[in-house]
Parts: C-alpha cells; structure tokens; sequence
C-alpha cells in the first residue's frame, strides 16, 4: 500500500517547472541535491542562486519522522503550537523503548507494561492531530520509512539523526530536533543553512565479502566524523546503480557518523526494483515519468569536480572489507591490516558478542548473506564461539525472513532474535555483567560505537562492520580472524574455510507480513482527549521557557569545562534515561554527567564556586539556579556530535545554563541550542579555549547590538583578580536572533498562532 500518493503527485507535479527556475537562477547544471532542495524552496520557484555553506533558506519539506524517543518532547512542543491537526504527513515510530534482555516476544511484552503510559500518550496524540503511529515491535523508523513513506525526489526532516537512510530511495532525508519538526507540522517553513556537496564517484562492484557497508566505512575513515559537517554528500557512478535500494540506504543512514546533513543516490532500476517490491508500484510508475528530475544532470557526473565541493572516488572492484573502531566510528581499518592492528594496540582478541541488525543493516539482503555464512557453519560442523544476536529491522523484514527460514538458521548457531527496535545499538540492552566492567571486544553492524554506547561498560571494545563480517568473527570467535584468506578448525578436528556470502537483494516470493503494526489516526481528532497525569514520573507539560531579559550575560559561574570529545551521549545519556525523555525535568539530572571534567578528568564532579564544594553537574547547576546564578559551559571540538536528541540542549536550557561556548559545534546540536533560545557561540581563536579557569565568573558582551556576522565578547574574571577578554563567533541570522530574545522558537510560533 502506497501512502500519501496525492501528496507525491504534487511534488512530481511541480518538479519539472522548479527545476528550471533553479537552472535559469543557478545557470549551470545541476546535482540531484540541489534538484530536490530548489524544489522544495518555501517560497516557490528559485529567483536567485544560494550560497552553499553561507546562505541560510527556508524550505517546505514534504513529511515528518519521529521515534518514541524523540516524540514525545516534540509533540508536547507541538501541543502548545495551537493547531488542529499537523500541516504535512507525519508519523510515530515505537522503536527505542524496546529494552533487549531475553528474547523478541518476552522483551515487547515487558516494554508494552513498562511503557503503557507513554505509548498510550503518543497513541492519542498522534489519533488527536492527524498523526500515522507506527506500534511497538512494527519496526526501527528507518527501516519502516524506507518501506513504508520514503520517495524519489522527496523531502523528509526526522526526529533521529539516522533519518538520511531515505537517502537510499533518493530522498533528501535529515536528523533534526523535535523543535523543528514541531515548526513543520504546525505549518512553517523549515531552515537550514545550504549545504555544501561532497560527490562520491562509485566505480566497479561490489563482490565476495565486501558489502554495502564497507562503502560508508571508507569513506567515514577519509572524511573522519567531523569532515562531512555542512555538506550533503552524493553517491553516483556506475557502482552506485549496482548496488541494491537497502544497500544504499545502509550507506545514507551511517552518513550521520561523518556529521553530513544527510547522503542520497538518484533512482536507478534498483529503486524501482524496490519500490515494486514493497508494493509501490503506483510511485515507481510515477518517479519513471519524471525519472530525468530524479537524478543529477548528465554534466555534473562528467566533470564533477567542477560541480561539487569535493569528490572522493571509491572502486568497488578493489574495496576491502573494514571494520571500524574501537570507541569511534571513523577509524577504519581493511581486514587485511585489522588483526595486526588489534595485536598491536593491545584490544581484547577473544569475541564475547556479534549483533546484526540494526537501522543501518537489518534489509532481506542483509539478513540472507549473514544466514548463509550460518548454514555453512552449520554445514561445516562450527559452532559459534561468540555470543550472537540478530536485530530484524522491521516487522515486514522479520516475518518474511522467518516465512523464509532464515532465523531458524540462526537459531540453530545459537543466535538470539531480539525485538524488531533499536535495543542494544542505542544502549537498550540489559547485557548481563556489564556492570562488571571488564575489558572485552564486541563487534556489530550497527552505526555507532563511542564508549559505553551499547552496554555501559567503558571498556567494551566496540568495532562496526557489516553483518556478514560480524557472522564470520562470531563464528571464529576472534577479532584476529580474517575470512578472507584464515581457516577453523572445526567439530571434528578439520580444517575448513568459509565461502563467499551470498544473499539475494528481495524475496523470492515477495515480502509477507500479518500485521504491520500501523494504526490510521482518527479522521476527526477533534473529540480525543491527550492524557497526561500530572503525578507521571515520564510525562509533564510543558512550561514556556522564559523570555531574554533584554541585557548583557555578567556574572555567569562556569558549570564545566569539558574535555574531548563530547557528544550527544556525553550530555545526555541514553539507556535507562530513555524513559524518561517526555519528562524534561526528570531527565535533566542526567545533564552532563558523561562529559570530562577539565579540571580534574573526571566524569559528573564539578565545583560549586559557591559552596567550594564538589558534586554531580546536575544537582550544581540546580543550586546556581536555585540561587538565581547564570552558568557557562565551555567544550572542546565538535561538541553535540551524535545523536538529533534535543535534550541534550532543552537540559541545559530548563536547569539555567545560559551559554555554550566550544571549539565548534555539531549542526544539528547548534540548531537545537538555537531553537530553545540558548546562546551557542564558538571560540574566535580556539587556544581561547586553554584561558578558561576552574574558577572563574564570565561575563559575555554585545547582545544588546546582536547582528548577523558580528562577533561578541568574553570576559573572564579568573579569582586572582586578573581576567582575559577575547572575541567569540556566532551563527545566528536574523531570524535566529529573534529565537533567542523571545526565549525560544516555539514562543514565537505560539505568538503567531495565538494572534490568529
């Protein structure tokens, strides 16, 4: 079934007429990425040309995404916007909630009772303004997204940093805060500054044990996990029209790790392909008439470093398999160089557990390579060495795999199918002795592997490659284990080798499912009453965040200087935390209590420069509010990395921080810091970063003439009685600046609302 078709004719309807307003105001060729952003302007057709990684533009995407996660903050945002129902297509997915601890059918169980409540809230909220609410156990939102709401040619802002796994249908997909997915359904336009464009020229095929995934891992290890910040990065060549829709998407969604705005590939027969198969046919027949709109011009591809920013070229034919990691997701390492790379640094050999699945590798191709390397085992009298888990990405995926005998296989090695949700990749995984916090190594087609990510343990040595990769080292029970050219000894005492994978890209039968999981929202939401109790330790109602006072920030005690890196993580963990991401005030005491302290390189023990005393940053920043006391919080590079999760910048913002000030930010963390009216700001000179003391009380200057472009000023007041005074930068345009003074984008939306 084909949602919103009328919704999708009028994209294609319009395509054909913005796209030449955008080549007549370009006067050049055009990419696919800028085929679809000039097509979805707010404004209409293109009058001018936009600066890449300079202009700020407003655009009119063509649907919403959340997770339950994430839900929750944005409808409750969405619930103060005043409107009756939401201005664009959108939906809930129930997927991050699912803690795994013992198998698919207990897990979902004991979510169903632990969550009701929750579930229940975005149940009628969605029945309430118009909201399609995918159930617990239907599936990850990418996954589901893919097979469900993603098109050629679309415009897609989602709750989840992940949201770029679109990408692999061709659509301009990408992770924001709930507060802009707020903006949209209420009916405004969506801002995002242009992005600049990375071209990667995909050239041969892939084949034998190099997937899909191996792509994103090369290319995270060339561009680091910083390198794609600002750009959209897109796929082309005659190796990207050889790979699979899935395979493709796997590439888009782990485009999040090198920080790019989002990943897409142009629709080829393989999107098509894919389309048909998930019983799309009424948009594959749609797309191929306006097939020439849905991939980038002839031009571009011929000469693409006169039309991209950069352009990195992958053979496919020559590509090696990688494994990434350990403790982050760009060190890339070819399974030739891997072994001698864990004996040299020293990382635990002996595999305790390999996870496939996940959002970023859990497809019907995924799952068939991974089996077949299982029969063989079987096959070959092997038993698996490591613990084995299996993640389905969605329900549709899950029972036509087991319709197809595929988890049975798995079973028969010992492996663990655990609930069609996010679980161990988001660090919802009850694993046993993890508590213990002994060194060990894991390995996992998931997308990211920071510290105490997946099971809380800071030494679990976490390494990311694809599934088939994680089979093969499962079954070894060995990281030092390469496929490629090493054998195993197996029950019978002989030596043996395991062949190629080989998978198929759909069913040969077609995909089957029972019950999806979807529910259709009410057509008259009007008479739907939102239940929140006021007693709920996971709910509360929002409070509007207060307005700027209208002066200079003086006084300000430092909350923390952070040390490294510091991501989404780092500021507000998931896990047992997730709970209670509908409840600002509860979730707030996790507020930095990962981050290192500068000072002492300890994690949630700071100073109370009141007190003199030492304390968890939660219950310090509690008592500077409760004492009328502004806080700073100062961080290194790339702070907010990870995850869309706008807690981490509604946390600081409900407790009384009143500036960020870093090295450089993540863009969605920047964006999210904006839209709740903090004041983000970004070290002029980053050995700035080095004058900042334990003890000092900061002043920050020129608000009261804050403008586009024009830098502001810190003032340290060390307890010495010296101080330090230096220019920082800013991001803010206009609009922007108008987020900060009214205390919060969302103020202003209610204002606008209310005057209607």
């Amino acid at each position: 079934m084909a949602f919103d078709l009328d919704m999708i004719r009028k994209v294609y309807g319009s395509m054909g007429a913005r796209i030449e307003a955008a080549r007549k105001s370009v006067n050049k060729p055009l990419t696919l990425t800028e085929k679809i952003l000039y097509s979805h302007l707010w404004a209409g057709d293109a009058t001018q040309a936009y600066e890449r990684g300079v202009t700020y533009v407003d655009f009119a995407p063509d649907r919403v995404a959340m997770q339950d996660a994430t839900a929750q903050m944005a409808l409750l945002q969405f619930m103060q916007a005043g409107r009756p129902k939401v201005a664009v297509p959108s939906t809930v997915h129930c997927d991050h909630l699912i803690q795994a601890k013992i198998g698919a059918d207990q897990d979902l169980a004991t979510a169903n009772t632990t969550n009701k409540e929750v579930y229940d809230f975005l149940s009628s909220v969605s029945n309430k303004y118009g909201l399609g609410f995918w159930k617990p156990g239907a599936g990850i939102i990418h996954q589901v997204v893919l097979e469900n709401y993603a098109f050629p040619g679309g415009m897609m802002i989602g709750t989840d940093s992940h949201t770029p796994n679109a990408g692999g249908l061709g659509m301009v997909a990408i992770g924001v805060g709930g507060a802009d997915a707020c903006d949209v359904m209420a009916g405004f336009a969506w801002e995002l500054k242009f992005p600049k464009l990375i071209g990667v020229k995909l050239t041969g095929k892939l084949s034998g044990w190099t997937a899909a995934k191996d792509v994103i891992l090369k290319v995270a290890g060339i561009l680091t996990v910083k390198g794609g910040t600002g750009y959209i990065v897109e796929y082309f060549g005659e190796g990207a029209r050889s790979m699979s829709a899935t395979g493709k998407a796997t590439i888009c969604n782990m485009g999040a790790e090198i920080g790019a705005t989002t990943s897409i590939f142009g629709y080829d027969e393989k999107s098509e392909a894919y389309l048909r198969g998930t019983k799309r046919a009424e948009i594959a027949d749609l797309a191929n008439e306006v097939a020439a709109h849905l991939t980038g011009d002839e031009e571009v591809y011929n000469n693409p470093e006169a039309y991209f920013d950069q352009v990195i070229e992958i053979n496919l034919s020559e590509l090696e398999p990688h494994i990434n990691g350990p403790f982050t997701p760009d060190l890339a390492w070819p399974i030739s160089k891997f072994a001698q790379a864990v004996k040299e640094h020293n990382w635990p050999a002996k595999l305790d557990v390999g996870l496939i699945g996940s959002c970023t590798n859990s497809s019907y191709e995924d799952i068939t390579r991974a089996a077949s390397l299982a029969q063989q085992a079987i096959d070959k009298k092997l038993i698996a060495k490591s613990e084995y888990t299996v993640t389905p990405g969605s329900e549709l995926v899950r029972y036509t795999v087991e319709r197809d005998g595929y988890l049975d296989t798995f079973e028969k090695i010992g492996g663990v199918v655990l609930a069609n949700a996010c679980g161990p990749c988001i660090g919802q995984w009850a694993r046993h002795g993890a508590d213990l916090q002994e060194k060990n190594s894991i390995i996992t087609s998931f997308n990211r592997n920071f510290a105490k990510r997946a099971d809380g343990n800071p030494n679990t040595h976490a390494f990311v490659a694809s599934p088939e990769m994680v089979t093969a080292l499962a079954i070894a029970g060995s990281l030092t284990f390469n496929p490629l050219t090493d054998s195993l000894i197996n029950e019978d005492g002989q030596e043996v080798r395991l062949d190629e994978p080989q998978g198929l890209e759909m069913p040969t039968l077609g995909y089957a499912v029972e019950d999806a999981g979807y529910q259709a929202p009410a057509i008259d939401g009007s008479t739907v009453e939102v239940l929140v109790d006021q007693r709920s330790s996971r709910l509360q109602l929002l409070a509007p965040f207060p307005v700027w006072e209208g002066t200079d920030l003086t006084g300000l005690k430092l909350l923390i200087k952070a040390k490294g890196k510091c991501t989404t993580d780092h500021i507000s963990m998931a896990g047992p935390w997730l709970k209670f991401r509908g409840h600002l005030d509860n979730i707030s005491n996790n507020m930095l209590i990962g981050a290192i302290n500068y000072f002492n390189d300890t994690p949630d023990h700071v100073k109370n420069q009141v007190t003199g005393e030492y304390g968890p940053v939660p219950a310090t920043q509690r008592a500077y509010k409760a004492a009328g006391i502004g806080t700073i919080v100062v961080g290194d590079e790339n702070y907010g990395e990870g995850s869309s999760r706008e807690h981490a910048a509604m946390e600081p913002r409900h407790l009384g921080v009143r500036v960020i000030l870093v090295k450089s930010f993540a863009r969605i963390h920047e964006t999210n810091l904006k839209k709740q009216g903090m004041l983000g700001i970004t070290f002029a000179d980053p050995k700035d970063y080095d004058k900042v003391r334990e003890n000092d009380t900061v002043d920050v200057k020129g608000l009261t003439e804050f403008t586009p472009g024009k830098p502001l000023t810190v003032v340290l007041h060390h307890d010495d009685g010296t101080e330090d005074s230096f220019d920082v930068n800013h991001t803010y345009n206009e609009q922007q600046i108008e987020w900060f003074k009214a205390g919060a984008a969302l103020n202003i939306i209610r204002m606008k609302q209310e005057q209607h």
